[in-house]
């Protein structure tokens, strides 16, 4: 029999790590060996107990779940699933996380409380189960990539006229790094579908613009793409992108065939439409395989597609299924993939 995976619960509420602990061990799969009421009792656990994987709250007495995340970055490098609040604040916190090095996110809502954490059971156990196979840590080594200014080469005629990128789990800091490696001249627009809740992208969107060198915003229904800038679907939104007269420009879809929030596979499906062959596509880390048909109908009309590699994945779902169907025409670490979209324009 496979031994359980050991997790730590990490929150200063006696409820929450009493409700969490309840909903981890209703799967059999799993076991909490312990929990903790603050950063530090955190960092002491992990050390003593050397859980798989930790679930850790950002506001905490004594020391927060920034600075433990921090510690155990840097001394004890583990999977940790961050608790955030449901706000904009909560949001910028969240993406501070996931760029220290935590692997994902549960976004608490405090509306109906008891009704909504309960109704987290599956998204939790399947998050833990997911970032807990990822043995071969990478994760501070994520944090130092060396971001190489990129440049331009002379101009020349492109065989491409859009960028559209989709992620999950582990996505927000692999962006980052593709658009902080962008140079401010950077010829074509892009698209991007991360999945995240409502209020996260409007953050993340900020993010990005404050740490690229092209514009970075949330996109606006009916807006047009344009070169130079960078447009995320709002979270729990599906965005595709279409042609309307000499422009191409974003449209919110609302379609229920699509599972996850905001769809990959509708951003790929509509780039493939509205610029066929002159489409590139990035496919990075993230559970499941979102953007898989996207990107077969990217293929059918002979467009670009870059999948992140195994070893600087959080994940391996979404790119391995494109991947194993040998759809990809590259597969990179993630520091390549911005040179190549480049190289490849």
């Amino acid at each position: 029999m496979a031994a359980k995976i050991k997790v730590l619960v990490v929150d200063d509420s006696a409820f929450m790590r009493s409700m969490i602990t309840k909903m981890l061990e209703s799967d059999s799969e799993i076991e909490v060996v312990g929990t903790a009421r603050n950063g530090q009792e955190a960092i002491e656990r992990v050390e003593a107990l050397k859980p798989d994987v930790v679930t850790l709250d950002i506001e905490m007495p004594v020391m927060n779940g920034i600075e433990a995340l921090r510690h155990i970055m840097n001394n004890n490098p583990l999977p940790v699933i961050m608790f955030s609040s449901l706000t904009g604040e909560g949001a910028e916190i969240t993406l501070e996380a996931l760029n220290i090095g935590a692997s994902d996110f549960i976004a608490k809502d405090f509306s109906n409380f008891s009704i909504k954490i309960s109704g987290k059971e599956s998204e939790l156990i399947n998050k833990i189960k997911t970032v807990a196979k990822k043995k071969t840590m990478y994760l501070l080594r994520r944090i130092t990539l060396h971001r190489k200014p990129i440049t331009m080469n002379s101009p020349k005629r492109m065989k491409h006229g859009v960028l559209a990128i989709g992620a999950s789990t582990g996505g927000p800091p692999a962006i980052e790094h593709i658009l902080s490696s962008i140079p401010g001249d950077f010829p074509v627009p892009i698209v991007i579908a991360q999945h995240m809740p409502k209020l996260f992208t409007k953050s993340f969107a900020q993010r990005l613009n404050n740490n690229s060198k092209i514009e970075v915003k949330e996109a606006e229904n009916g807006e047009a793409l344009k070169i130079g800038t960078a447009l995320i679907a709002p979270g729990d939104s599906h965005m595709g992108i279409r042609r309307r007269n000499h422009e191409v420009v974003v449209e919110f879809i609302n379609d229920a065939k699509y599972v996850y929030r905001p769809s990959v596979d509708l951003l790929f499906s509509s780039t493939a439409q509205a610029y066929g062959a002159e489409s590139v596509c990035v496919i990075l880390t993230g559970m499941g395989n979102d953007g898989f048909v996207g990107i077969k109908e990217i293929k059918s009309k002979n467009g670009y597609v870059i999948a992140q590699d195994e070893e600087t994945c959080v994940v391996y779902g979404m790119p391995r299924a494109v991947v194993n169907a040998q759809l990809a025409d590259a597969v990179l670490p993630i520091d390549k993939i911005a040179e190549a979209i480049i190289k490849n324009l």
